[in-house]
């Protein structure tokens, strides 16, 4: 019995509609139902899941440009006698208590709710003398210096014990004398000192005084602890500055007691070198503002690098010390910010970040950062000129007092202010850099550590690191599979294109950890054969095809068609290994034995082992089998009519396919190629482990890199969970998850119009 006869007697088709045909026609129905709406439903989860992971991305982003917010807690009269001038706050961490001192040398520790007086200290000032100045020194050190009528300064420092009776904090506020509760003495007796400033880190104090008269005295204090008992002696060193000018409006020394800026009535900034006590040094006098125009107010920035400089304009300047090509540091105006409305009355930085706020005499604050160069937010908050302002700690809290003698408790939510799209994408003048760039450095283990954001050199590390991926790859793999999929015999097909499928199960750490413990030292080792063998394996190919048509045709023919390939593998065997083999003597010959050291040397170019170019291949070979899979099925897909019809009008099967085949199968190659670029782009493993991880711009194919995916996996297991660092890595996916989803669209939109423009063929 025939086929015909079989499907004939087919109970099916005896009776269309007996009970087991409609039986069979009903079970059809239900899995072609179900199998449609089950692919229908795995294709929305997967575009449910993809959108569900963006707007998570863009969830934990969005916060990091957000807006400061204040909120006022109170407002009452000052704490302590209310009609003595205020001369400094002061606030304790838990933003609980705060410290006023009045003209009067009382020190009154108050409640920053309520006003509630915790604790009043007289700090002794004698009868017949005044307070005629004040300074504070560094805010994790507390401490104070005032100045008095004698030429005398009173220093001392402001405490606070935290302790949890019955389980709930209690803050007990006290004050200590770390050289002596007797006034130290820098100005001649009798001349009352106009301004001041200190610092002291726990050893060593250095005090600085203006009289009347055109000089700073200057004052350095050194603790010295015997080895053989617990007695402290204390050395004194001074020294005399004079000064062009007896006007001098603000004074201040750094942090680490090296420099000292002094600022006067005209607009000048006198820069000084103070790091030899006994001889300091003018390094500079600049023009800090335009005539007519007076500085009001100058501090530090947090780490004592840079100095803020404000204006009767409203107008605040940043300045630091930029070091010029004979290694000599200048100071430098570096950015400016948005004007308030009056003359600036006080400023007020935050102690761990680079941000400081601003108060003026209409009543204005504004809240700034300096690396984002961001004015984070500017807001009238009293109709009154406001006089005085202390930030906690935290940067959380401030008080504020006007001319009315009130004092303003408000609360600042300020969680990301570094965070801007000039700090994220722009070049940044960071502080002691001698210009501005694009820097990647999340953490730092100095206190003054400024936060350097930039994405810029990570991604362009991603895209370096895709370049030379799809330079190694694309040829490769697209050459492959146009010969596999249109000239390689059947049988050889069946064994080489699995193999190649295979390599992509090949786990990337595998790939990684081979490239950079194994390929790495191996190319630095044979650096000369690396360069030899993209010359002499071509070169090579091209003999072996020349000496193939001088092969007689009876042994010509004894190889089937289509397998002509594999008498190239050991020619290609060959040559890499030639050149493997010349690479020592060729170094030794014309790079005196050691190519990377001549590279740095001759050519000022630096050669890193875990580099660009072993990246590229690591990562080029995870690529390859997904270029190559998509391309030759593309290829092969190609209708046998065309190539046989293109065959029959004398065409030769190298005309075919670069005419014919190629540009019918265009639009699958594009697409291989655009996929193969989104796996470069979004490659981990090999770029860790390939690579120094080293975030700079520079395209040489021997300096290494760090692109946004390996930035995420390095730094993602220590950061604190919603910090800003934690953001900007966020931030990094999304750039990655846009990238990656923008190339597939490319992808796509291009993929449609070449099939439509090559459909007719």
């Amino acid at each position: 019995m025939n086929t015909n006869e079989a499907v004939a007697d087919s109970p099916l088709l005896h009776d269309f509609n007996s009970q087991t045909a409609k039986k069979y026609r009903k079970w059809r129905h239900i899995k072609d139902v179900a199998t449609r709406h089950l692919m229908a439903f795995g294709g929305v989860s997967v575009i449910i899941a993809i959108v569900l992971i963006a707007f998570y991305l863009l969830y934990v982003v969005i916060p990091m440009f957000k807006s400061a917010e204040i909120e006022s807690i109170a407002s009452y009269s000052l704490p302590g006698n209310a009609n003595t001038k205020s001369l400094m706050y002061a606030m304790e961490e838990q933003r609980e208590v705060a410290l006023r001192i009045d003209e009067q040398g009382k020190a009154v520790f108050f409640a920053t709710v309520t006003g509630e007086i915790r604790k009043s200290i007289d700090l002794n000032i004698p009868l017949d003398l005044s307070i005629t100045a004040v300074a504070a020194g560094d805010q994790t050190e507390k401490m104070i210096g005032l100045g008095l009528s004698d030429g005398s300064v009173l220093f001392f420092q402001h405490n606070y014990d935290v302790s949890y009776p019955d389980d709930v904090r209690l803050i007990t506020p006290f004050i200590s004398f770390p050289f002596g509760e007797t006034p130290i003495q820098l100005n001649k007796a009798g001349e009352s000192i106009k301004q001041l400033s200190v610092q002291y880190d726990g050893e060593q104090a250095t005090l600085v005084a203006h009289g009347s008269r055109a000089q700073i005295n200057l004052v350095s204090l050194i603790k010295e602890e015997s080895m053989l008992s617990d007695e402290i002696k204390i050395s004194r060193e001074e020294s005399v500055i004079p000064v062009d000018t007896g006007d001098i409006v603000e004074l201040r020394i750094d942090i680490e007691q090296r420099e000292m800026y002094v600022a006067d009535k005209l607009g000048n900034i006198y820069f000084y070198n103070i790091s030899n006590k006994t001889e300091p040094r003018l390094i500079q006098k600049v023009r800090a503002v335009e005539d007519d125009i007076t500085i009001t107010a100058v501090e530090f920035l947090a780490g004592g690098i840079s100095i803020l400089v404000g204006d009767t304009t409203g107008q605040i300047a940043q300045w630091f010390p930029v070091r010029d090509d004979e290694n000599n540091y200048t100071l430098q105006k570096i950015r400016t910010f948005n004007k308030q409305k009056s003359s600036i009355t006080e400023i007020a930085p935050e102690h761990s970040r680079k941000g400081f706020v601003a108060i003026d005499e209409s009543g204005e604050m504004g809240i700034y950062h300096t690396t984002a160069h961001r004015t984070v937010l500017l807001e009238q908050i009293d109709d009154h000129v406001l006089n005085a302002i202390v930030l906690s700690p935290r940067a959380n809290a401030a008080l504020i007092e006007n001319d009315k003698a009130q004092l303003q408790f408000w609360h600042f939510h300020n969680e990301h202010p570094e965070i801007s799209w000039q700090s994220i994408w722009g070049k940044v003048w960071y502080e002691s850099r001698d210009k501005p760039e694009y820097v990647w450095q999340s953490s730092s283990a100095s206190s003054d550590f400024e936060p350097k954001f930039s994405l810029t050199p990570l991604a362009f590390g991603t895209f370096k690191a895709a370049f030379y991926a799809m330079m190694f790859a694309i040829p490769l793999a697209i050459l492959g599979a146009m010969y596999t999929a249109y000239f390689m015999a059947p049988k050889m097909r069946q064994v080489v294109k699995p193999t190649i499928e295979i390599m992509e199960a090949l786990p990337t750490v595998i790939l990684g950890f081979l490239a950079g413990l194994w390929l790495a030292p191996f190319v630095e080792l044979h650096l000369p054969g690396m360069f030899i063998m993209i010359f002499c394996v071509p070169l090579s190919i091209v003999f072996a095809a020349a000496v193939w048509e001088f092969i007689p045709d009876n042994i010509k023919h004894k190889v089937p068609e289509g397998w002509e390939a594999a008498l190239l593998i050991p020619v290609v065997i060959i040559a890499v290994c030639f050149s493997v083999l010349i690479s020592q003597p060729v170094e030794n010959l014309l790079f005196g034995g050691n190519l990377p050291l001549w590279l740095s040397q001759e050519l000022g170019i630096t050669y890193d082992q875990r580099n660009s170019m072993v990246v590229g291949f690591a990562m080029g070979f995870a690529v390859i089998p997904t270029i190559f899979s998509i391309s030759e099925d593309a290829v092969y897909s190609v209708p046998k009519h065309l190539t046989t019809g293109s065959l029959a009008l004398g065409a030769t099967p190298w005309q075919t396919m670069m005419r014919v085949v190629l540009l019918t199968a265009s639009p699958g190659i594009f697409s291989a190629i655009m996929i193969g670029l989104g796996r470069a782009v979004g490659e981990t493993m090999i770029v860790v482990m390939a690579t120094g991880n080293t975030a700079i711009m520079d395209m040489s194919i021997f300096e290494g890199f760090r692109a946004l995916s390996a930035n995420i996996a390095v730094e993602m297991p220590e950061t604190e969970v919603n910090s800003t660092h934690y953001r900007i890595l966020f931030l990094g996916a999304l750039v990655l998850f846009a990238v990656t989803f923008l190339f597939n669209t490319i992808a796509e939109v291009v993929r449609q119009r070449l099939r439509t423009k090559y459909s007719s063929l």
